[in-house]
């Protein structure tokens, strides 16, 4: 067994990506103007508004303990929209920051399993900025946080062993789990292409070569 499986989880890197994401995102919301809420983006069928207000009402979930069984399935996200539909822009604003605040401790108690949705919100970030043409989509100061918490993520799905090697990054990046017979697949590109290929984003005018494996194969959120 190599030493990246044998790494020990961090229960506070969670509470730091949301932090460093909200100080990061939240004045962007906050001075953006009415119009910008509606653009599209890449999550089927919702615009930024949408996504923000999934964002706020998954993470004050954690943050009160209502984890019932199915909360964060397809159903239950679009009834938590849907719930905040009428909303003014501004009160989804103030959950999301209360649940980037508060969402890391109780992570941190977990047993890991919550850890992927710290990584969610942080891609889910990447969604927004994307929409609106802002740079460091899926980058910028959270990305050192957010490939630990990939590679964890990425074992946790049962997605193959791959090794990465990233544009700009010191060593290879190991993600997901080897499997009997199967030669460890091989990804060459930039890091934020990376996880827009974990995570199912629109991977229109990047450049990657990906060897051993699908990009189907490789989803953590399917």
């Amino acid at each position: 067994m190599d030493s990246v499986d044998e790494a020990v989880r961090d229960p506070w890197l969670p509470d730091l990506l949301l932090r460093t994401e909200r100080d990061a995102l939240l004045p962007l919301l906050r001075r953006a103007p009415a119009a910008a809420y509606g653009l599209r983006t890449a999550c089927p069928g919702w615009t930024v508004r949408d996504v923000l207000a999934h964002c706020a009402a998954a993470l004050v979930r954690i943050v009160e303990g209502r984890l019932e069984e199915g909360v964060f399935l397809p159903a239950a996200n679009a009834a938590d929209v849907a719930e905040r539909a009428h909303w003014p822009v501004a009160r989804i604003l103030d959950e999301l920051e209360r649940g980037l605040t508060e969402a890391g401790p109780a992570i941190a108690a977990g047993d890991g399993t919550l850890d992927a949705v710290a990584l969610g919100e942080w891609i889910h970030a990447g969604d927004v900025r994307d929409a609106w043409g802002e740079p460091g989509a899926y980058g910028g100061d959270g990305l050192a946080l957010a490939l630990p918490l990939l590679h964890t993520t990425s074992r946790k799905r049962d997605t193959p062993r791959l090794v990465a090697d990233l544009d700009g990054h010191a060593g290879p990046v190991v993600l997901g789990n080897e499997e009997p017979g199967r030669p460890t697949a091989r990804f060459d590109g930039e890091a934020t292409t990376l996880i827009r290929l974990y995570s199912g984003r629109p991977l229109v005018a990047t450049r990657y070569r990906l060897a051993g494996a699908t990009e189907q194969e490789l989803l953590i959120y399917r």
